[in-house]
């Protein structure tokens, strides 16, 4: 009899609609849903454009045709990365020299840019006349330079003849770019620091690698600059994210000799395929798009040697290695050297074993000592971690005043783009500025876009109104999911509600939403592409759903781009929705959190549309995330490059300064 009580009370609840949770506000079947959501839709287009590359790779016969080809992509990456900074002094010096067996470490601090240095480990062996010098990039580790691995692969060179400098990246070591208030790393993940470093990089159109890249560039600076090391025999190797960044120099510093890049080149479609895109630096602005896949890194090179170092159970899948691999081993024969690349793949899992380092210092003793002996897969001893620390406190940033992290450094380059950006649009029309910002963010002219097809599901009823699930559906291919909240008798102006969290965000009983109902108005909730039922359901506070947004960033389109087309789609119903073309009924706009910057950008470019505009805690300006020390939860929302071009108070001008209201 209690268990019968207990039932009824419970359909009492879900009828008057007080716990939004128990009803079923889903829209799509599960057959719909299956290959709906938009990381779907974009594996699909990147597997298009890798097949375009792979075509493209096949006409590369001669020795004009690669070099050609070793330009154009060099060219690009350079470009997508955001170029690099002028040269600048050193000032390098050695605050520590530790005699071990046979070698000695010196702790040294040099500039990569001014006032921002780069701490470092110098491996020397013991003997008379120039040796060669191996650059070592830390994969992710949060001790940087100091990890045991990292050690490893200075010990072995200096202990076979080669001078080893091993540096610690952005983010990691003593360099972490994000500090508590105590003066300690703020993420213990290395990789969350990597990321929102990439939300400024991005809008000021540069990526987390641009910094990377030319910390490796200026570690072969002060590599060259030592009397001990000859100019002429530098090589390069690192392992994981150290793999990817010795990829990265290796294509474009000509003057890595030779390179070893371990545990990270596979091919873009089996990455794809299996874990998906990786860490900030890990993805460039429309490569993939472009044609410039993992094995373009190597035949940049071509035909100076390069060992690809594998392990059988790497994450980073085997068959995609050994893919590039034969795409190398052949462009290397037409060059006329195909023992210049090579591949070593050794049992275990992610890592730099002892096979492998011993197949990496043999590899750089061959080209860069001309000795081809053996070398023995031994366990190396680690000294203490801190023995190798460079600064007192631990850390550049509290160590050295007036020490710029890259956040400074690229609010400082936002500085100089806003002066630019003042001045354009002081004397430029708002049709351009419409083209511009449609450029910029992917979206096509209005007269493109047609209407959206929708179709009625079911409907849920509430205490004192109805919500009717409806799919609304465009030329994407990926339905939008819908609910119109109905009061009994509505007025005829209604709202469109996009929220960071989808058509569900703010839908709750007593909720924002139902203030609207209340007052009369119908409204219409959408996901847009990536949210809700078209997500993949990874989105989380700091980072977001950083693997559709990276997959999107690498086939060169935004997110704001794609949901802004979703949100004219969304009011284009409502505002034609038993109506005529020519007689619309008015739209009132509300985006909540990161989704008011897809209103703001919608309201911008159809501002006819919208009788108003409600943004509620959106940020005010792209050019604030900027300056922000820690930017989580905004990279979805953010656009390649758009600060080169216009910033957020820009589209409130396009919009109607009238109609655009924020409520923080």
């Amino acid at each position: 009899m209690l268990m019968r009580v207990l039932l009824m009370l419970l359909a009492a609840v879900v009828v008057r609609g007080s716990d939004s949770r128990a009803e079923d506000l889903n829209c799509l079947t599960d057959a719909e849903r299956a290959g709906s959501d938009l990381y779907a839709h974009l594996q699909q287009e990147a597997y298009e454009a890798l097949d375009r590359r792979a075509e493209a790779y096949e006409k590369l016969k001669t020795p004009e045709q690669i070099k050609a080809y070793q330009q154009r992509m060099r060219l690009f990456m350079t470009k997508q990365l955001g170029g690099f900074p002028a040269r600048s002094p050193l000032n390098a010096k050695t605050v520590r020299t530790i005699q071990a067996d046979g070698y000695r470490i010196e702790n040294v601090i040099f500039d990569s840019q001014p006032n921002h240095r780069i701490t470092a480990n110098l491996y020397l062996p013991e003997t008379d006349g120039q040796v060669p010098g191996v650059g070592v990039s830390s994969g992710h580790s949060r001790t940087g330079k100091t990890a045991d691995y990292n050690q490893r692969f200075g010990i072995m060179m200096a202990k076979h003849g080669m001078a080893a400098l091993c540096f610690d990246p952005i983010g990691q070591g003593e360099r972490s770019q994000i500090l508590t208030a105590e003066g300690q790393p703020q993420h213990n993940g290395t990789t969350t620091e990597h990321f929102l470093i990439g939300v400024g990089s991005t809008l000021v159109g540069r990526n987390t690698a641009r910094y990377r890249v030319w910390d490796a560039m200026r570690a072969i600076d002060y590599m060259v600059s030592r009397p001990e090391i000859d100019a002429t025999k530098i090589g390069f190797t690192g392992c994981s994210g150290g793999g990817t960044l010795t990829s990265y120099v290796m294509a474009l510093d000509d003057r890595v000799a030779c390179a070893a890049p371990a545990c990270y080149l596979t091919t873009f479609r089996k990455l794809i395929e299996t874990i998906g895109p990786q860490d900030a630096e890990q993805n460039i602005f429309g490569q993939v798009a472009f044609g410039l896949d993992h094995p373009d890194y190597v035949l940049m090179r071509a035909p100076r040697p390069t060992l690809f170092s594998s392990t059988t159970n790497d994450f980073f899948d085997i068959d995609g290695s050994w893919d590039n691999y034969r795409q190398a081993k052949r462009i290397y024969g037409r060059l006329g050297h195909s023992e210049r690349v090579d591949l070593v793949e050794v049992e275990g899992n992610h890592g730099v074993h002892p096979q492998n380092l011993a197949t990496i210092a043999h590899w750089f003793q061959r080209w860069l000592l001309k000795r081809d002996e053996a070398v023995a897969a031994v366990e190396l001893p680690a000294l203490p971690p801190g023995d190798l620390l460079c600064t007192k406190s631990g850390q550049v940033l509290t160590e050295f005043s007036g020490e710029l992290s890259v956040f400074d450094l690229n609010a400082a380059y936002e500085s100089e783009l806003s002066k630019k950006r003042i001045s354009r649009w002081r004397g430029t029309d708002d049709e351009k500025l419409d083209s511009l910002v449609r450029q910029t963010i992917g979206v096509r002219p209005n007269s493109e876009l047609k209407p959206p097809n929708f179709k009625d599901v079911a409907r849920v009823q509430r205490a004192n109104y109805h919500i009717d699930k409806l799919i609304l559906r465009t030329d994407s291919g990926i339905p939008l999911p819908g609910l119109t909240f109905h009061p009994p008798s509505p007025v005829d102006d209604a709202y469109v509600y996009l929220h960071e969290d989808g058509k569900l965000g703010d839908s709750e009983a007593d909720g924002p939403i139902e203030e609207l109902i209340s007052e009369g108005y119908a409204v219409v909730t959408v996901d847009l592409r990536g949210q809700g039922e078209t997500g993949t359901g990874k989105r989380d506070a700091t980072l977001t759903d950083w693997k559709t947004y990276y997959l999107s960033y690498l086939m060169g389109k935004s997110l704001v781009g794609l949901r802004v087309e979703d949100a004219l789609a969304a009011a284009d119903f409502v505002a034609f929705y038993q109506k005529k073309r020519d007689a619309p009924r008015k739209v009132h706009l509300v985006g909540v959190g990161h989704a008011g910057i897809v209103a703001l950008h919608a309201a911008a470019l159809n501002p006819n549309l919208f009788s108003s505009v409600t943004l509620k805690q959106t940020p005010r300006s792209w050019a604030s995330v900027v300056r922000l020390k820690s930017p989580a939860g905004h990279l979805d929302s953010t656009v390649h490059g758009a600060l080169q071009v216009y910033d957020l108070p820009d589209l409130v001008r396009l919009a109607g300064k009238d109609k655009v209201r924020f409520e923080d």
